[in-house]
């Protein structure tokens, strides 16, 4: 196949009406943007379209005449509403063929003692030319087809695990070896909690402004991260230019900065535990088991993490936890006294370590004036430390996000009291 030149734009068009329907995540367009990074490609342009025939056909069309290379995912499979191939044919005016070889693989994956549908043959029909990507863990092959000069499409399933095998086998080294580039991007994603993106990026104009390495922030709930991405001719130089910019922020916002990339505050409190060889229980209430399944969703978290009560009743809250019920009458659920006799009774029944009680009010109804919806006590209790927390994250915030930000809370303030010992 011939080589392209280097200086070509990349397009991405996933094909789904599920996607525009939000009933899924577009994540295939997020991986290979990062796929593409990786490999020092640029990418100027993503399409989400339905499975339109008619609309479909024209977005290939134009992204034909606008980008050197063009990636499809989705509309491969069997049924009537899978019908990418089809269109890019009929864009350029191609008639398909079977290709023998694809059907007996077909006939192969789906077994002997099956009858094979006639839909599955519809899969094994591609542009005379193209050049087949053959996917190992399914029935739905892509094309690597260049039905101009100008431009080659890609064409991969809308099944993730099915994209990337085939991505690995096949299309990397083809982008590799067509699509050469002098220059890599490397990036690192720093992770602070405390401090909201807006004040964050007032106190760094400096490092905003950059070009090579660019700094950008990306906010979500009770998290904000900054994204250092270098340009360079391979990981080390990419590493070293981003190195010192990583440092001064680590620097500037050290107490609010807890991780990078694949860090979560779980992890980092967990990894903060084991190496100081010592244990944590949690007793909830609000957040409802949500800071137990944090913990846990850390592989080797048992190590460290004993377990948890959801005393979401206040009958719970006396009978397992041992909370005094004239605590429950004299200052309600939701109360410093109570919150802490929570964690001192997870802490001795599980005898840990540490301990994190947590009762708040997540809504939509039970606030009032004086205990407003978004009102949530913690209390931790520790080697050296006993520490009574009040938060008042909103009215105007929704349940779950209540509840996350209580964990985010939680974990943060026991992550600081681990760094404290150190």
């Amino acid at each position: 196949m011939k080589k392209l030149s280097n200086n070509q734009s990349v397009e991405i068009i996933n094909v789904g009406t599920e996607l525009l329907l939000g009933n899924i995540l577009n994540s295939n367009a997020k991986w290979l943007a990062e796929n593409l990074a990786e490999l020092g490609i640029e990418h100027y342009r993503q399409t989400v379209i339905g499975d339109n025939f008619d609309r479909l056909k024209q977005i290939i069309l134009e992204a034909s005449q606008r980008s050197r290379i063009v990636i499809t995912t989705g509309g491969l499979g069997p049924t009537p509403d899978d019908i990418t191939t089809e269109a890019i044919a009929s864009a350029f005016g191609v008639n398909l063929t079977e290709n023998k070889y694809i059907v007996e693989d077909i006939k192969n994956k789906m077994g002997s003692s099956f009858n094979l549908p006639k839909s599955n043959l519809k899969q094994a029909f591609f542009p005379p030319d193209a050049e087949i990507i053959y996917n190992p863990s399914g029935t739905a092959p892509g094309m690597i087809w260049s039905p101009t000069k100008f431009c080659t499409i890609l064409t991969f399933p809308g099944v993730p695990s099915e994209m990337k095998k085939m991505w690995e086998l096949t299309a990397r080294n083809w982008l590799i070896i067509n699509h050469p580039s002098k220059r890599i991007f490397t990036s690192t994603n720093l992770k602070f909690t405390g401090i909201s993106e807006s004040a964050l990026v007032e106190k760094i104009p400096n490092l905003i402004n950059k070009k090579n390495p660019t700094v950008a922030p990306y906010a979500s709930l009770g998290e904000v991260k900054i994204r250092i991405t270098a340009k360079s001719k391979d990981t080390k130089e990419g590493n070293i230019l981003i190195s010192p910019i990583a440092n001064e922020l680590i620097n500037k916002f050290e107490h609010n900065f807890f991780g990078r990339d694949k860090e979560t505050l779980s992890s980092v409190v967990i990894d903060l535990l084991r190496q100081k060889k010592q244990t944590i229980a949690v007793a909830e209430s609000c957040t409802g088991g949500l800071l137990a399944a944090s913990l846990t969703a850390i592989p080797g978290s048992s190590d460290v993490f004993l377990g948890g009560v959801v005393a979401y009743n206040n009958l719970i809250k006396e009978n397992i936890l041992g909370v005094p019920k004239d605590l429950l009458t004299k200052h309600g659920a939701v109360s410093e006294p109570v919150v802490q006799s929570m964690a001192f009774g997870i802490q001795k029944a599980f005898k840990t370590d540490w301990a994190i009680g947590i009762s708040g009010i997540a809504g939509p109804s039970g606030g009032t004036l004086s205990k407003p919806i978004g009102n949530v006590e913690f209390y931790i209790s520790g080697p050296k430390v006993n520490q009574s927390i009040q938060e008042k994250f909103g009215s105007f915030r929704d349940r779950a996000e209540i509840q996350k930000l209580s964990v985010v809370r939680a974990l943060d303030q026991v992550r600081l009291f681990l760094l404290c010992q150190s």
